[in-house]
């Protein structure tokens, strides 16, 4: 059976309920809840998958309600709470070397063979989903062109297409010299609809830092961050397990460092640092550390009763708020759950392979909502320096950056829906604390 919707036509397979006679449930217009799927390619850390959970979250309830499906390259997302209508699915793991360059993370096989077979299973599965929209983070045909087959496919039904950006992806020059060796400008003007951004023009307007054509900023919106701290819908974090290690007592200075795999030396120059002596430090080493790495700091954190090491937390938002101050790398998660919360912050941001870290921390610091060190600077000394020194009252970062992001992914998303989804109310609230 075949019904026509929106801009195209695709096949459905429809369950009639019993008590109703065949015919007339075939001529009754196709209502069900909207489909969105969600990819993020994922080959180091946890960023794209952590921002993409939480939109899924907003996606599910009310008054979307819809069913997300998140296609994701890290394994370790499943680790994550899953909220009602979400599920996921883990793509075979890729791994970016310190170079750039992919390998690999798991399977004995060539890295042409694992693109073929995640290519594969991605196009399969949005076959079987059917999304009503299918949103794309970062990369827009996929780590190593693994989305084109997909895209290609998607063109013949009513499926549309969204790019989701970060709000700084790396150098202006850079960007350009990526863009036009992997042919990105074809592929938005070819397979996307739109193209989000899920920052604040007053800190990095994306379409004049890369100076997008005129055919890309016609798609481009800038939605605002997504903000952390909004109500939460579904419990996706809890603190517990590692706040048991920190007495009710101590002052909790923290250190997290992303997804570890780069983060080794931010988290010893913390170790041989020091703090105030009633205070407790917290590293949160991200679960792709490297097991050499972490046995060092175990090791040194052993000679230390005022510090402990922990590999992985669901909840670094809800560690953040306990702790006095922070330092740690500068994705895009971190640093907004930290502006958010009105934490001291100190970020030693990334400045390899990507500047992205770098370029954010220094327009950031710039607005005086927090303090950085580039990695040569982050010495125990300077650390200590930091972390002893009397902070000035955080500046309230809402009062300069729109947090307004989630609301209008769903208003966004919304225009992009065809009429025959309905919006089944779920008892959830709608992120009362979301701002404008």
């Amino acid at each position: 059976m075949a019904f026509a919707w929106g801009h195209g036509t695709r096949s459905v397979a429809y369950a009639p309920y019993a008590t109703l006679d065949r015919a007339l449930m075939g001529s009754l217009p196709r209502l069900r809840r909207p489909r969105i799927a969600l990819y993020s390619h994922d080959t180091c850390g946890l960023g794209h998958t952590r921002r993409n959970l939480r939109i899924a979250q907003a996606l599910a309830a009310a008054p979307l309600c819809a069913d997300v499906l998140m296609l994701t390259g890290a394994r370790e997302s499943s680790a994550f709470p899953i909220p009602p209508g979400v599920d996921m699915l883990s793509l075979p793991a890729l791994y970016k070397e310190d170079d750039g360059h992919y390998r690999a993370r798991s399977l004995s096989v060539d890295l042409n063979e694992l693109i073929a077979l995640r290519s594969g299973i991605i196009r399969s599965a949005l076959e079987t989903f059917e999304p009503d929209v299918f949103v794309v983070d970062n990369v827009p045909r996929g780590a190593m062109g693994e989305l084109d087959d997909a895209l290609i496919a998607l063109q013949a039904t009513a499926t549309r297409c969204v790019l989701g950006l970060r709000d700084v992806l790396d150098a202006p020059e850079t960007v350009a010299h990526e863009w036009k060796r992997r042919r990105t400008l074809g592929a938005l003007d070819d397979f996307f609809d739109a193209v989000w951004v899920y920052g604040d023009p007053t800190v990095f307007a994306a379409a004049d830092e890369y100076a997008f054509p005129h055919a890309v900023r016609a798609k481009l919106t800038y939605t605002g961050y997504l903000d952390p701290t909004a109500e939460p819908l579904f419990p996706l974090d809890d603190p517990a397990p590692l706040l048991d290690a920190v007495a009710p007592t101590d002052n909790l200075v923290l250190c997290a460092v992303g997804g570890g795999q780069d983060g080794d030396a931010v988290a010893r120059a913390f170790a041989s640092a020091s703090w105030a002596s009633e205070a407790m430090g917290l590293i949160l080493t991200g679960p792709f550390m490297k097991p050499e790495a972490r046995a060092a700091l175990d090791q040194q954190a052993a000679t230390r009763p005022d510090l402990r090491i922990a590999r992985f937390s669901t909840a670094p938002g809800a560690l953040y708020q306990q702790a006095d101050c922070v330092v740690a790398m500068g994705g895009y998660n971190t640093i907004l759950e930290l502006l958010a919360l009105g934490k001291h912050a100190l970020i030693v941001p990334r400045e390899q392979p990507r500047r992205e870290q770098r370029i954010r921390a220094e327009r950031l610091g710039a607005l005086g909502l927090l303090d950085w060190l580039a990695p040569s600077d982050a010495t125990p000394e300077a650390l200590s320096a930091w972390l002893q020194s009397d902070h000035p009252p955080v500046r309230d970062a809402r009062t300069c950056l729109d947090f307004g992001g989630l609301r209008r992914v769903i208003d966004l998303m919304t225009d992009l829906l065809p009429n025959t989804c309905a919006w089944p109310r779920r008892t959830l609230p709608l992120f009362p604390h979301a701002t404008a």
